[in-house]
């Protein structure tokens, strides 16, 4: 039977290169991450799926929680014979890979979070959520995307960029977004699940990030036994797609580092950590409101 979710299988198993997984946010699809399947696929595996409700995947409308995208990528994974694997997710793919985590235990060799946070909803945010969904259902994307898009990117990002990010949110189905929202409104805390992760991890995040503030990844870094943090600059909640070069430099250097079986100093790696030159510490964030990917 053919796996449920749509998606890209490039590149080959490669002796020393182990794959890269990469799961992207709301409301996007998979094309959110082509810099990196242009980059990776060379000489790794890469894996990227839309998740349901989105791109060319099933529209399950209702409410899809984080968990049921977790079983959704695991079953993929499977299909595929994807036996081990760095996981990356961006924002709410951030946390759908926080979620795959107790499913896939030491499948997960690398874990990559981008732009994303791990505290649960709040009441606000919850009732937020629902409204958003139920608008939505009722208006469709478009006024939305014209909305958030300054936000989801820089107000200085290329043309290209902003075109393709406004251009992924009109095209997503608003039952499938609408369904993530609901399910997301009912978001745990993941936490206490963090201090247990024994696979090394890369927390990235872009310095102008409105929806995910640098401090979300500093709290993600602090409670994650081993990781590295890479603010970048110049970019704002997509720097996979406003600043690819530097976001996959600090890829690369991480995927080599998990390809040499997790060789490094953790503590080593903690004191390079830094913040670029245009660093400011974020304002209160749209968690529960406009919603970022």
């Amino acid at each position: 039977m053919a796996p449920f979710l749509a998606y890209e299988d490039k590149g080959t198993d490669t002796a020393g290169r182990i794959p890269l997984v990469l799961v992207h946010g709301h409301p996007f699809d998979r094309t959110m991450w082509a810099p990196q399947l242009e980059a990776f696929a060379p000489t790794r595996r890469v894996v990227v799926p839309d998740l349901r409700g989105y791109g060319a995947s099933p529209v399950v409308p209702g409410t899809t929680p984080l968990s049921r995208f977790a079983r959704d990528v695991e079953d993929l994974l499977d299909d595929l014979a994807v036996d081990a694997f760095v996981l990356a997710g961006l924002s709410m793919g951030g946390q759908i890979a926080l979620e795959c985590l107790d499913r896939l235990g030491d499948r997960v060799r690398g874990l990559v979070l981008a732009d994303t946070f791990a505290e649960p909803e709040t009441p606000a945010g919850r009732t937020a959520r629902n409204a958003l969904a139920d608008r939505l259902l009722a208006e469709g994307m478009r006024g939305y995307a014209d909305e958030v898009l300054p936000k989801m990117v820089a107000p200085y990002a290329p043309h290209a960029v902003r075109a393709h990010v406004h251009r992924m949110m009109t095209s997503a189905p608003p039952e499938g977004a609408a369904a993530a929202l609901r399910g997301r409104a009912e978001r745990p805390d993941y936490r206490p699940s963090l201090r247990r992760v024994t696979a090394p991890a890369l927390v990235v995040v872009g310095a102008d990030d409105e929806f995910t503030p640098v401090r979300d990844a500093e709290t993600l870094h602090a409670l994650l036994p081993d990781s590295v943090l890479r603010v970048i600059d110049g970019c704002g909640h997509l720097p996979n797609l406003e600043r690819p070069a530097e976001f996959n430099a600090a890829l690369t250097e991480f995927l080599e580092r998990v390809d040499g079986n997790g060789d490094g100093d953790r503590e080593g790696d903690r004191e390079g950590d830094g913040y670029g030159d245009g660093y400011e510490e974020g304002g209160e964030d749209g968690k529960g409101g406009e919603d970022g990917g």
